[in-house]
């Protein structure tokens, strides 16, 4: 699936439902948060820099996956934890919602979450 986004297209394929990563066999080890890159964040947030859409199918790689199994830990069935994760970055990449964080405001998966 590519995203075309205020003239960055980026690529979320591995979103889709028919991808190897939907495995919750994985849940339990690809749960974990990974430590965030803020300069990762701040590439994905700058829209001007050439290398910000590939920042952000970056962000949402690694953060994919535990945001996912975030939801399904609060009772929701598989596709419609895909479904919602899937929405979500939908929102967040729309709404430019990376521009908004700081490291002085916390840690970028409390933002996530909370948002979520």
């Amino acid at each position: 699936m590519l995203l075309a986004l205020r003239g960055r297209v980026i690529n979320l394929s591995f979103m889709s439902s028919s991808a190897p990563y939907f495995s919750d066999s994985r849940m339990m080890s690809d749960a974990a948060f990974t430590t965030t890159r803020w300069t990762l964040v701040r590439s994905a947030a700058d829209q001007c820099l050439p290398e910000s859409a590939l920042a952000l199918e970056r962000l949402c790689r690694n953060y994919w996956y535990p945001l996912y199994s975030f939801v399904r830990r609060q009772g929701y069935a598989v596709h419609d934890a895909q479904d919602l994760t899937q929405e979500f970055f939908s929102r967040l990449l729309e709404s430019n919602g990376i521009g908004s964080v700081h490291p002085d405001k916390g840690r970028f998966r409390t933002f996530l979450i909370l948002l979520c």
